[in-house]
């Protein structure tokens, strides 16, 4: 259908400019009833209509995408173009897209989490841009007069096949605009992708390096203020006294406002309100439960052998098939609290006023903070807009969105626009981490070395649910049992980059082998008869595809030549998380006394892959935070303080120690599925894996530098 619509001068010329007279096409992103669009003439104005997202094409040609997600690093705002251009038969050079602001009238799913970005809006992105070719080849054809069928697209023109004449989709948009929208439209063949599958730069590196005002950091509004607040030092304390008349007396400080458990400080310049903040003088108390990292492996020791396990999943008669089997192995495995360590760190603007609230900044969930600052704030969600910036990092950690509302609230105590900012030490010091956790793994073998009974309990801080309990191997084990046990800890925790799997991954994987070995089998060939059982003889509900991971195993083991390069130590992991499959093969060769690892292969599958460039990247980043995490990373606690408060205490992977990554990527005409998070999870599996067979050492817990038997190697990595 064609709509049209009565606006206001003011916003008149806002969408023409926007639109350059040319042609809007509105989608829904994330609904099902979106996959038809609607054509919105150049008077109509597509917000007010409350449609919830569109491509334009201007006069000049150029086409417009509005990104609903937040760019964090994961490539959507190069990958999302690139799905509508296909689909449109664009002229790449084009074609640029536009983030887009928070708006529940337009966007159903406005966040970045989950690896699911591109899964979420691959089909409406494609109906978007088919819709509008549809559009621009009838419009032609009329100016023509001929039919549609005798036209043809390529380049962002329309073509009479006949004759060769041409028209640039700029010269047909206000034509195709008085066009009504088919019911359906055609979607390319896979095979005829021109532009999907290609790699593709990052439509925003000339502004990334360049210094461009990209990221929330970067934002600056004459008139506003800075603020910065001072943190209780250690989890379970609260404020006793404060003294802040230093700190006031400070040149360029405005105020030093107590709120909650927190001291502000405001002033005209983050460098004068970072040393008016030194001169605060603060005294904390107990309020709760303060722990110590010695406190959590005794936790953990308790956890796991008590009653308050919840049960996840139970097949068949698990002790019984422990009672008859020849042989048990069982193993504990340990990760600890890690911080996000974006290097962007926390920031946010936000103007309270009577009319209405103003946020900007970098957030993975805009929508969820906007309903968090209108409830602490009593103001009403439509009083309370939200601009994105580009998220100088997340991994999870801007998922929560406490630094937004500590933004709003301080401007609604002082008045003014307020820009907060932390620096890296209050992220690692009062930041969310990923949880630590234990896993205790016992698998039962028979006779054979078949695997007939398994036993998984993991204890995680603050995690409901430490496990997966449809994932592999439950569907190949005739007796199973999965349970999981929550200590409530008063550190804050949250997702972090492929949540719960990060560490799941390696303690499955790892513990996996061990089973192999003591089955006396080698590790791809125990893992592909699991699968071979879960396909021909399935033991309850599963989660996972049997011929995907299938698929990706045996590749990873075509592509590394397993088993058959000379002095070389490799290791096999394989996951599933996040609708997507990636088996690795790590490569490790002792230099003297010292392990090194050399080369990790990686096999995706991600369903159809967009841009191979971003993917790449996607794979190679996933399993670079797999591997120095496992290596590296640890946050330990003392007294309820971190004891790692920046990066000179806490140990990052350095570029010199990332090895040669190999990615590969399984071709099966499958629609996108995630990839932001699956190449992390097997990751530390894999080394883990390889550095055994170099050393004979396995590794249960991360990190791997501290191992007693061959930690002080790694360090010298």
């Amino acid at each position: 259908m064609t709509t049209s619509y009565k606006a206001s001068r003011r916003n008149f010329l806002k969408k023409v400019s926007l639109s350059g007279g040319g042609l809007i096409v509105g989608f829904n992103w994330f609904t099902a009833a979106a996959e038809k669009p609607v054509v919105i003439t150049n008077m109509s104005i597509a917000g007010e209509l409350g449609f919830n997202s569109y491509l334009s094409i201007a006069v000049d040609g150029t086409i417009t995408i509005f990104s609903p997600n937040p760019e964090l690093g994961q490539n959507i705002m190069t990958s999302f173009p690139m799905i509508v251009a296909e689909e449109l038969d664009a002229d790449w050079t084009k074609v640029k897209v536009m983030q887009a602001a928070l708006d529940t009238k337009k966007y159903d799913r406005q966040l970045t989490g989950g690896s699911g970005a591109i899964p979420h809006s691959w089909k409406r992105l494609r109906v978007a841009g088919a819709t509008a070719r549809y559009l621009l080849i009838a419009a032609a054809a009329n100016r023509w007069n001929v039919t549609a069928a005798e036209c043809n697209t390529n380049n962002g023109q329309v073509i009479h096949t006949a004759t060769g004449k041409k028209l640039g989709y700029g010269e047909l948009a206000a034509e195709a605009a008085t066009i009504a929208v088919p019911a359906d439209v055609p979607l390319k063949n896979r095979k005829d992708f021109t532009i999907i599958g290609t790699a593709v730069k990052n439509v925003e590196n000339k502004k990334i390096i360049t210094g461009k005002g990209l990221f929330g950091l970067d934002f600056y509004r004459e008139g506003m203020v800075f603020a910065m607040i001072q943190r209780p030092p250690a989890f379970g304390t609260k404020i006793q006294t404060v003294d802040d008349a230093a700190a006031k007396a400070s040149p360029g400080i405005i105020d030093v406002v107590r709120f909650k458990n927190n001291v502000a400080v405001v002033g005209t310049s983050t460098w004068e309100i970072m040393k008016a903040r030194k001169l605060l003088k603060v005294t904390y108390e107990k309020d709760g439960n303060i722990e110590s990292t010695e406190d959590h492996d005794t936790i953990f020791a308790t956890l796991l052998n008590s009653d308050k396990a919840v049960v996840r999943r139970k097949d068949g008669d698990v002790e019984a098939a422990f009672k008859t089997a020849a042989k048990i192995i069982t193993s504990e495995y340990q990760c600890p609290f890690i911080p996000h360590n974006p290097l962007e760190p926390m920031n946010f603007f936000a103007d309270v006023r009577t009319d209405g609230v103003e946020l900007i900044g970098p957030t993975q969930t805009p929508g969820s903070a906007r309903q968090a600052v209108s409830k602490l704030l009593n103001i009403p969600e439509d009083k309370i807009t939200v601009d994105i910036t580009r998220l100088g990092g997340g991994f999870g950690r801007r998922l929560k969105f406490d630094y937004v509302l500590e933004a709003a609230e301080l401007s609604s105590i002082i008045k003014k626009p307020v820009k907060l900012i932390w620096i890296r030490e209050d992220d690692m010091m009062g930041g969310s981490y990923r949880p630590a956790v234990r896993y205790r793994f016992q698998a039962a073998l028979d006779a054979q070395g078949n695997l007939i009974g398994y036993k998984l309990r993991g204890v995680g801080m603050n995690q409901n649910n430490s496990t997966r309990e449809d994932n592999f191997p439950s569907g190949a084990v005739d007796n199973l049992l999965i349970e999981s046990v929550e200590h409530i800890s008063p550190i804050t925790t949250g997702a972090w980059r492929a949540p719960v799997t990060n560490f799941l991954g390696f303690a499955e994987q790892s513990f996996i082998d061990e089973v192999a070995m003591a089955a006396g089998k080698d590790p791809i060939q125990f893992r592909l008869e699991l699968l071979e059982k879960a396909k021909t003889k399935p033991v309850g509900a599963i989660k996972y595809s049997i011929d995907r991971m299938e698929a990706v195993i045996k590749m990873a083991a075509e592509k590394s030549e397993w088993g058959k390069k000379p002095g070389v130590a490799q290791g096999f992991s394989i996951y599933f998380s996040h609708a997507s499959y990636v088996a690795q093969v790590c490569e490790v060769e002792m230099e003297g006394k010292f392990p090194k690892v050399k080369k990790i292969i990686a096999v995706s599958d991600c369903g159809e892959v967009v841009n191979i460039s971003g993917a790449k990247q996607q794979v190679m980043g996933g399993i670079v935070d797999g591997f120095g995490t496992a290596m590296f990373g640890k946050l330990s606690f003392k007294n309820g303080a971190p004891e790692q408060k920046n990066f000179d205490e806490y140990r990052l992977i350095r570029m010199k120690e990332i090895p040669e990554i190999e990615p590969y990527f399984v071709n099966n005409g499958i629609d996108p599925t995630g990839l932001g998070e699956p190449a992390l999870p097997p990751t530390g599996g894999a080394v883990a894996n390889a550095l055994f067979k170099a050393t004979g050492t396995r590794l249960r817990n991360q990190p791997f530098i501290d191992d007693a038997t061959i930690g002080k190697q790694l360090r010298g990595y």
